[in-house]
């Protein structure tokens, strides 16, 4: 796996940048050993935008989302980070060009209060304790109310609440979410997915998977349905939704 000297800057003629989306995927390929997951994904990631990806267990969400943040080399293809080519770039380097991924389970430090997981944060963001303890806690209130409490005592809603609130102290350009409903009540979900949407309208560009699509449909811009590895409808979530029975019944081959 290369650094982040391998990222590229894709140019236009007389080299002009032109306008480029948050992320896009061309033609992606991945594998687990010999066995491809991916077969040829193309997605398009707007700036600004909240999308979902949808699609029943299996059908290759996560492996998308460990390419694009760099846990897994693609076979083929491109990944685009807001028009910057970043295949074969590390975790650290694609952070450091503004993606953060949330991954399912969280990805907390349990045995660390709530405090000392957003004092974690000061090794990568330029900002003060009390700096990133204002802006976390001014997003989530519950939050401020556990400061001293140890994350891996908390619900599982308020361990998804300090996850993102980790995240966002980086201020990413494009936050990936694997899964944030995850073994959590409606409510719970409910109340997380607005979150997202109150993110999305401070200018973070969301990337989100989801097996349960019903709330993610509530607050996306758009969604793509992934089925068996490749992406076979996109649109916003109204015309997408006549999709989802044939993607969960196993109706497209």
């Amino acid at each position: 796996m290369t650094t982040t000297a391998s990222i590229r800057t894709r140019t236009g003629p007389a080299g002009n940048i032109p306008p480029a989306p948050a992320l896009e995927l061309i033609e992606l390929r991945a594998a687990y050993g010999r066995i491809e997951v991916l077969h040829g994904v193309n997605l398009t990631v707007p700036t600004g935008t909240v999308v979902a990806l949808l699609g029943p267990n299996g059908a290759g969400k996560t492996t998308t989302l460990n390419v694009i943040g760099g846990a897994l080399e693609p076979r083929s293809g491109c990944v685009h980070v807001a028009g910057v080519h970043v295949n074969g770039a590390s975790p650290d380097g694609l952070a450091r060009a503004g993606v953060c991924r949330i991954p399912e389970g969280r990805g907390i430090f349990p045995n660390l209060t709530v405090a000392e997981n957003l004092r974690m944060c000061t090794y990568s963001a330029a900002l003060s304790v009390a700096e990133i303890e204002e802006q976390s806690f001014a997003r989530f209130p519950r939050l401020g109310e556990r400061r001293g409490q140890l994350a891996g005592t908390m619900s599982g809603g308020e361990q998804q609440m300090l996850a993102m609130a980790r995240a966002l102290v980086s201020r990413p350009g494009l936050l990936l979410l694997d899964e944030i409903s995850m073994g959590l009540a409606p409510l719970i979900v409910s109340e997380l997915y607005s979150l997202v949407g109150a993110m999305a309208q401070d200018g973070v560009t969301v990337l989100l998977t989801e097996q349960f699509a019903e709330m993610a449909m509530e607050i996306c811009d758009f969604a793509a349905v992934m089925i068996h590895g490749r992406i076979m409808h996109v649109g916003q979530p109204q015309d997408v939704a006549g999709y989802m029975s044939e993607a969960y019944l196993g109706g497209v081959e």
